[in-house]
């Protein structure tokens, strides 16, 4: 439960910094709808990713890793299509939010 509460306010902190995702206004729809993306991005990251992470082993190589940071945005992307009132415009702004909240992910933890 602790992970969700932290991914949640992860979000939440992210949409703030980025300006984008979940609106900046705080209420408890806001709330309610960084738990859905937490829970929803918890789902996508345990199921889709790890196969989309394997087929993309060679791009990776080539890259050395950075394409990584792509396979991020898109899942962010995906979350976004899926959750209502969460939007991100562009996969550019994906991999920028994506990169922000594992930053911000990593700090809380460090806290835990």
């Amino acid at each position: 439960m602790s992970y969700l509460i932290i991914r949640t306010i992860g979000i939440l902190l992210t949409s703030y910094i980025t300006k984008v995702g979940v609106p900046i206004i705080l209420s408890f729809y806001t709330g309610l709808t960084a738990l859905l993306v937490a829970l929803v991005l918890a789902i996508i990251n345990n199921t889709i990713k790890p196969i989309i992470s394997i087929v993309s082993i060679p791009i990776n190589i080539v890259t050395l890793g950075l394409f990584s940071f792509v396979i991020n945005g898109a899942m962010i992307l995906l979350a976004a299509y899926i959750v209502p009132g969460f939007a991100i415009p562009s996969l550019l702004m994906a991999i920028y939010f994506a990169i922000v909240l594992s930053v911000i992910n990593w700090v809380l933890h460090i806290f835990e």
